[in-house]
């Protein structure tokens, strides 16, 4: 398994109070869980500011699970890479959209719906696990405190997920779909909603195995090429014709 870890990479670079919480930026949290996934193969990371954001045909094509992170810079990231993201889903690569990427290009190029949400500044946050038997809960308690991080609140503009596995609940009263499924073609989607760039969401025990079973969970058990339409040149049964036709 080849896991890949985009992110737009402003932030980190940028803010005192960004880098202060992750030093090797966000990418570099989520590589680390990403290399304590069984079988994983290549941990590459990529940022908007990299040559081709990081993304070119032959780091593309050898991707499994794409993991995306982005914020402010969404209208960025060009329309022809969303496109060969979508079809590479489509094909079966997996797709984890981390917490503002609920407003990426690709992610909505996905769901097919604006994404929309409420929100607010930060408040405490514990994530109760409502499908115990989903991989992606796999060794995660019920419920489990993460703290501080972005309030995001019902309504969330999503069609209605094949698999919700986890509720955010927040202490001003909030409820949020914060671990949501849909397949996709081929491919699976999970959105998992902690990470606010200011809190050390990513260093939670808890968030870094929920991280690793959805890449687990995602991976392609086989590849299909759903952009053909080939024709049936060979029968699986004698073509008989129909009773009282000639």
């Amino acid at each position: 398994m080849n896991i890949t870890i985009w992110n737009e990479g402003l932030a980190d670079k940028n803010r005192a109070d960004v880098k202060a919480v992750y030093p090797e930026g966000l990418h570099g949290a989520l590589a680390e869980a990403a290399r304590g996934v069984k079988g994983v193969g290549l941990v590459r990371t990529a940022t908007l500011d990299d040559p081709e954001c990081g993304l070119p045909d032959d780091v593309l094509n050898t991707t499994d699970v794409l993991m995306w992170w982005g914020h402010q810079a969404h209208h960025k990231v060009p329309d022809e890479l969303v496109t060969k993201i979508h079809e590479r889903v489509l094909r079966g690569m997996g797709l984890i959209a981390l917490h503002s990427a609920h407003y990426s290009k690709i992610f909505r190029k996905l769901m097919g719906t604006s994404c929309g949400l409420r929100w607010r500044e930060d408040t405490y946050e514990r994530v109760f696990c409502v499908n115990p038997s989903h991989p992606i809960a796999a060794g995660i308690p019920m419920h489990f405190e993460l703290g501080k991080d972005e309030t995001y609140a019902e309504f969330f503009d999503i069609p209605a997920p094949d698999e919700t596995v986890f509720l955010g609940w927040f202490d001003i009263g909030e409820v949020f779909r914060s671990g949501c499924v849909w397949r996709r073609g081929y491919g699976k989607v999970f959105y998992f909603q902690p990470g606010h760039e200011t809190n050390p969401t990513y260093y939670n025990e808890y968030v870094k195995k929920i991280i690793q079973n959805a890449c687990v969970y995602l991976a392609p058990t086989v590849w299909r090429d759903v952009l053909d339409s080939p024709k049936i040149e060979t029968t699986l049964e004698e073509i008989r014709a129909k009773s009282g036709g000639k």
